[in-house]
């Protein structure tokens, strides 16, 4: 006869209702404490968001003003100031002044005793040692950046470099001088690149290639700068609109459900 009895179970423990706060004060830590402060960091980033680019636009739209009402309003009469009649300065009146005069200029030059004026300074300028390569060249470029029928920074693309296989965004510039086009272009066409350094897209390399090894792309010169000046983080509103416009695509018709 089997007088072995089987073994009682261990007695089970009623876990403490306060085991886990218990385990959080042994480890050093305040209950909800990392819930919270993943809240606040996420209300700090939020808020940086938003406030970050408002105040470097307000810093730098100020700083802009400033600038331009040192230049201007020294060379102002003070009668013509308001803050000869009033106690305080009113800052914007120089950039005022700067536009209405620029525009001013402009007007004068359009007839026939503006260009003459325009003429005699340029002669004078032109002999000048120093002063008038300097004047060639800035005026060199204001012409071709600010002129209407400019094509010039109005294109991107893509060339390989530094190797191939990788790909380096380029602005297309124009055409290069006669004498490179004749030395290397060897019967292909040429084309003269810019292609910037990111974060910084005032550096870069000008970049003589054949027409033919650049890629054109479709996107904007605000679309491209905005990428070489955010490392890639920022990808153009194109393409988000491409991305949402994919995944409203309507299914196709062998995968719509049949109707009963």
């Amino acid at each position: 006869m089997n007088t072995s009895t089987d073994p009682k179970p261990a007695p089970r423990t009623k876990p403490s209702e306060h085991g886990e706060p218990l385990r959080q004060l042994v480890a050093g830590e305040e209950p909800g404490s990392s819930h919270l402060g993943a809240r606040l960091r996420g209300y700090f980033l939020t808020g940086l968001i938003v406030v970050g680019p408002v105040a470097i636009t307000v810093y730098v739209v100020w700083w802009f003003i400033n600038l331009v009402d040192a230049w201007v309003k020294p060379i102002v009469p003070p009668q013509y100031l308001p803050e000869h009649y009033l106690p305080f300065s009113v800052p914007g009146v120089g950039l005022i002044l700067g536009i209405t005069g620029v525009m001013v200029v402009g007007a004068l030059t359009a007839n026939l005793f503006g260009r003459t004026l325009v003429s005699y300074s340029e002669m004078m300028l032109a002999r000048m040692p120093i002063v008038r390569s300097v004047y060639r060249t800035l005026k060199q470029i204001f012409e071709t950046v600010l002129s209407k029928n400019g094509g010039s920074f109005k294109r991107v693309g893509l060339i390989e470099f530094p190797r191939r296989g990788l790909y380096a965004i380029v602005f297309l510039a124009g055409e290069p001088p006669l004498e490179v086009d004749e030395k290397i272009g060897d019967g292909n066409p040429m084309i003269t690149v810019f292609m910037p350094n990111g974060p910084n897209p005032t550096t870069g390399f000008i970049i003589f290639v054949q027409a033919s090894e650049v890629i054109p792309l479709d996107l904007s010169v605000e679309d491209a700068a905005k990428l070489v000046v955010s490392a890639g983080l920022v990808a153009p509103d194109q393409q988000e609109r491409l991305r949402e416009l994919a995944k409203r695509k309507p299914k196709p018709v062998h995968e719509e459900e049949p109707v009963v």
